[in-house]
């Protein structure tokens, strides 16, 4: 009896001494999310309060389910979408702060600045507003993953429907900085690769009000379509005017990057027909619509593929560190990557060597306003688009992490 009460007060002594480890490994027993968006301009309907919003959600959807022994808290700051605030910003988050992770990161700009001082800083950085595929490619690094969407997926489900259903001529009115550049690029792939030809394109800064100077000269290109190579109040801006000069019907226009924020806010009249390409859409199923309803009862508004991933990708990260026991970067990030990723946003969602995260996405169609039988009802899903088709395959990849 003696010797059984000894052996169970040596096991509790090491049980505790494991837990106490575990939680040592976690610097400061809290782990720190950062919220870096654009809060006040062209992006902060896409992303904005609303990912703030998400994130939250996945932090206290977490701490409900695990009761992890760390404490998880949040800041969040505006990066006005410049490169230089929102470096700065994170590298005061890591050296001062205390802060494990920066996410969401819309912009490739700010995105692709607040990556290298991830990987100096050794933390994990979480995209899941910006665009480009130099994230996972030619600029990619072992500490950041690339959640929601890219511009390859963008081009390889609007471009390449359009062009197949008869638009296959294009000119690109373009926001003039890394994403639109690289959203022009690989889109002018897939409409050249489905026999469509380019006839042209004008690059417009970011961010624009008036576009009637380019509207013009992709009015007097003749091309059937025009591409909008940018995002957000750009977008919308681009199509109100393209009506307004008239422009449209006579061209028709594909928004490459377009939001549910962007049709809500311009109508089911002036988007109806439109094709889109989405990472998430609120109304696609019963776990899509009780997490949606659930956001919009705070938000007042349907959730972005933005918002969405950014709580997927959040929760994901916390997750991983729990498993973990370890709020280091490569632990959480090898965490992450053999982790199978299942939850309303995505099934069976990986992430790859190259950070991105694949997952299915789906081709999308405005509906007409008479097709519309409730609020936020907007779109046909006119294709699942596999993860394996959706993003870039590996082989093609120019990331220097991919064993080829």
């Amino acid at each position: 009896m003696h010797t059984k009460k000894l052996t169970t007060l040596a096991c509790a002594a090491a049980l505790a001494t494991l837990s106490g480890a575990a939680s040592a490994q976690i610097s400061g027993n809290t782990v720190k999310v950062g919220v870096l968006t654009d809060m006040s301009g062209t992006y902060s309907d896409l992303a904005g309060a609303g990912a703030v919003l998400a994130t939250q959600m996945a932090i206290d959807d977490f701490m409900a389910e695990a009761k992890p022994a760390f404490k998880v808290e949040m800041v969040s700051a505006d990066h006005q979408n410049k490169a230089d605030i929102a470096s700065n910003k994170a590298r005061e988050w890591f050296e001062r702060e205390g802060v494990d992770t920066a996410t969401e990161l819309v912009t490739t700009s700010t995105a692709l600045a607040v990556m290298k001082i991830a990987k100096e800083m050794n933390r994990v950085a979480l995209m899941s507003g910006p665009a480009s595929t130099p994230i996972t490619n030619e600029q990619c690094n072992d500490v950041t993953v690339h959640y929601t969407y890219d511009t390859y997926a963008l081009a390889n489900g609007t471009a390449k429907a359009v062009t197949q259903q008869g638009g296959d001529t294009w000119f690109f009115l373009t926001a003039d900085y890394a994403f639109g550049q690289a959203l022009e690029k690989d889109s002018s792939a897939v409409v050249t690769a489905n026999g469509g030809k380019v006839l042209g394109s004008v690059r417009h800064p970011f961010p624009a009000s008036d576009f009637s100077s380019f509207l013009l000269q992709a009015q007097a290109s003749g091309a059937k379509i025009i591409g909008l190579a940018n995002a957000g109040a750009d977008t919308t801006n681009a199509i109100k005017q393209a009506a307004e000069f008239g422009v449209t019907p006579k061209q028709s226009l594909a928004g490459l990057l377009m939001f549910i924020s962007d049709v809500h806010s311009l109508g089911l009249k002036n988007t109806q027909g439109m094709y889109l390409t989405t990472g998430f859409y609120w109304d696609l199923n019963d776990e899509t619509r009780a997490w949606s309803k659930r956001f919009f009862d705070k938000h007042k508004r349907m959730p972005t593929m933005v918002q969405a991933g950014q709580y997927s990708s959040v929760l994901h990260y916390l997750r991983a560190v729990n498993a973990a026991g370890s709020d280091e970067a490569s632990k959480v990030m090898a965490q992450m990557k053999k982790t199978p990723i299942n939850d309303f946003f995505a099934k069976n969602g990986q992430i790859r060597d190259d950070g991105r995260m694949v997952h299915d996405m789906y081709l999308a169609q405005v509906k007409k306003p008479d097709e519309s039988k409730y609020p936020w009802d907007y779109y046909h899903i006119r294709q699942t688009i596999p993860a394996a088709e959706a993003f870039q395959p590996l082989s093609q990849s120019k990331c220097p992490l991919v064993k080829k």
